[in-house]
């Protein structure tokens, strides 16, 4: 049965509850602080599960630290020889300075046409998609095809420890039958050559946070140091800071650059050129070509006129995959012999082939909506949940689909101000997926 046939029969509307679903899901506050000491995902998750339970599905709650919540489910499938698909999102958001918004982060409100909140993006948006797809289908007996793990999850924003990470490592009989997976930061379009193409998230790029240490020798700042704590560490700062990293794109990029050549009809092009196709998403698009290293913190000193024995600094990196030691040994050799680089949380860069019944299947699904999409790869320059299950074998994709107008600066949304999300792309998403139920 087609998905034309399915919704005709049963009369599925994918879409009838995400936007509301949405909303509520931002008024769940779910800051995510990085030290717990923000108001954590209960709530969120308790909503999550109520709206499962209405339906049928009983879901398992992992709390292993008291607020940090996640929700795991089962939706049997149609077809028992199929492995299960991992279907995630994760509940928690990153903190919003509400005297910056044009609207209360937390209140979700539409306006012009956007739902407005933290979260909109990042990623309560596809939180809904599933959970009003998941509803309207079990309301109507409609089941996947394959077996359905839907995982919502606590602490993506600060590294996933209490989230993925934990299920993994704890609870990992939830997920572990499971060989692929679906997530956040994919299958949003963008407009090349006057083109509409999609992106698909299949893979993301290794994190390493690290602590640069100098020390130096204390005393009076009237007297002449040549051992300079502070020096140090501002010279290995600027020279991590202004390195400037090579263009090295894997297989999903090279994939990528080649549909931005077909779409501009420029065979010629250099890759910079070939990226500034892409107006303001170059940022995330160049960033998952090529190594890279911010300065992000610095601590050093107490008073004015006392030449501190010791300063620090902190330094987010992201290297390409297969990079991890040569990307760490330049780094140390930037910082220089006076400095030291300790990596506080290194986790992996993932690439998966873009191919495959999975891919296949989300390709379809894309097109069942709008005949005229062009879909291909991308390396994403942050990181997910995927880092977590890929521990288990799982290969997973990023796919929220949304048709987006071609004039907003969607990238800048991430973690931005007046996060917002178009309530059509929203319905365009729940669509998108239920079709995406009768393929994989």
């Amino acid at each position: 049965m087609t998905t034309e046939e399915s919704t005709q029969t049963v009369r599925v509307d994918p879409a009838e509850e995400v936007v509301e679903i949405c909303r509520n899901l931002i008024r769940n506050d779910t800051t995510n602080t990085g030290d717990d000491s923000g108001p954590g995902e209960r709530k969120a998750a308790e909503y999550v599960a109520a709206l499962l339970s209405e339906v049928g599905i009983e879901s398992t709650i992992v709390e292993a630290t008291p607020g940090r919540t996640n929700v795991v489910a089962r939706w049997e499938g149609t077809d028992p020889s199929l492995p299960p698909l991992l279907v995630h999102g994760h509940l928690d958001v990153v903190p919003a300075q509400a005297a910056d918004w044009s609207y209360d982060p937390f209140a979700g409100e539409i306006v012009d046409g956007y739902l407005y909140g933290r979260g909109a993006v990042d990623m309560k948006d596809f939180d809904a998609m599933v959970l009003s797809v998941v509803r309207a289908r079990q309301r109507s007996g409609l089941r996947p095809r394959r077996t359905i793990v839907l995982a919502f999850t606590a602490d993506e924003e600060a590294g996933s420890i209490h989230g993925a990470h934990k299920i993994v490592d704890h609870h990992r009989d939830l997920v572990a039958d499971c060989t692929e997976a679906i997530g956040e930061v994919g299958g949003f379009s963008t407009e090349i050559g006057g083109k509409r193409l999609y992106l698909l998230e299949s893979g993301e790029k290794g994190l390493a946070w690290m602590r640069l240490s100098a020390q130096g020798t204390a005393g009076h700042g009237s007297m002449v140091r040549d051992n300079n704590a502070v020096t140090a560490i501002a010279r290995a700062i600027t020279a991590i800071g202004e390195h400037d990293w090579p263009y090295e794109p894997g297989p999903s990029m090279q994939i990528l650059l080649d549909k931005v050549r077909e779409l501009t009809g420029s065979s010629d092009a250099s890759t910079e050129e070939l990226v500034a196709e892409f107006g303001p998403a170059a940022r995330m698009i160049r960033a998952g070509m090529r190594n890279i290293s911010n300065p992000t913190m610095l601590d050093a000193g107490y008073k004015v006129n006392v030449i501190p024995g010791e300063a620090h600094a902190h330094v987010d990196g992201r290297f390409l995959p297969g990079q991890e030691e040569a990307f760490m040994a330049e780094v140390r050799g930037l910082a220089g012999g006076a400095v030291t680089v300790d990596p506080l949380t290194l986790q992996p860069a993932l690439e998966y082939p873009f191919s495959g019944d999975l891919v296949d299947a989300m390709t379809v699904a894309l097109h069942g909506e709008d005949p005229d999409a062009h879909v291909a790869p991308y390396l994403m320059s942050g990181g997910t949940d995927a880092k977590a299950w890929d521990r288990l074998g799982i290969r997973s994709y990023g796919f929220t689909p949304l048709r987006l107008p071609a004039d907003l600066d969607f990238t800048a949304l991430f973690h931005g101000v007046d996060e917002r999300v178009p309530t059509d792309a929203l319905e365009f998403g729940a669509r998108v997926f239920h079709r995406l139920l009768d393929l994989a």
